[in-house]
């Protein structure tokens, strides 16, 4: 498949472009550094794009099969989920193709006996004021997509830690947080980057989101 990459750089992106690659997929990296583009694993049918999304045209998506949006922002720029989201949307109205992929946060998943949303915890540790703004952001995506009916689209949460590592054996689940049986809620980007090509190659969701997790 032709699957294109937005944030091919970022932790997630960087995964999911691996495993792409790895599985004999044509991937287009889409990276505002080309010198971080540049520290992708030179591959054949890897092309590296350095571009802002925002500049990204209707020609542009309808070239490739998927798209995947794993755009990370710094927190004062959260809004840009958002907005990225619409774009994207907007342009691929009443089409099929590309499916578009996003990689949501875990905020947006329920949580506890009362099924609270997750990013009520995270705004109450005052630890997390400084980055808070994102699952804020990655929550009112989640809100606009549910509403958008006439786009080939899927949403993914991870658990609620969300780190670097390989693929481990994997918990799906649809809206709850999913905890362990060792307290655990996480999301290796490996486990992240499988389930989403499954996903791409066999999909299974469709204008839903569904969540990852380390079993």
């Amino acid at each position: 498949m032709k699957i294109m990459i937005i944030g091919a750089t970022g932790m997630a992106g960087s995964a999911i472009t691996t495993q792409a690659l790895a599985q004999g997929h044509t991937v287009t990296a889409i990276g505002r550094s080309a010198e971080k583009l540049a520290t992708l694993t030179p591959n054949a049918h890897l092309t590296t794009v350095a571009k802002d999304a925002f500049t990204l045209t209707r020609a542009d998506l309808t070239a490739v099969d998927v798209v995947v949006d794993a755009m990370a922002t710094p927190p004062a720029k959260a809004y840009l989920h958002v907005d990225l989201a619409t774009k994207l949307v907007a342009m691929l109205r009443d089409t099929t193709a590309p499916r578009l992929v996003f990689i949501l946060g875990a905020g947006s998943l329920k949580t506890g006996a009362d099924q609270h949303l997750f990013v009520n915890d995270i705004a109450a540790d005052p630890a997390n004021t400084a980055f808070v703004s994102i699952p804020q952001s990655q929550l009112k995506e989640l809100t606009f997509l549910r509403t958008v009916d006439n786009v080939n689209w899927v949403g993914i949460s991870p658990a609620a830690d969300f780190h670097a590592g390989p693929a481990v054996p994997v918990h799906l689940g649809t809206d709850d947080l999913y905890v362990n049986d060792q307290g655990i809620s996480a999301t290796n980007t490996g486990t992240m980057a499988v389930a989403v090509l499954n996903e791409v190659t066999q999909p299974a969701h469709h204008q839903t989101r569904f969540t990852v997790a380390n079993q």
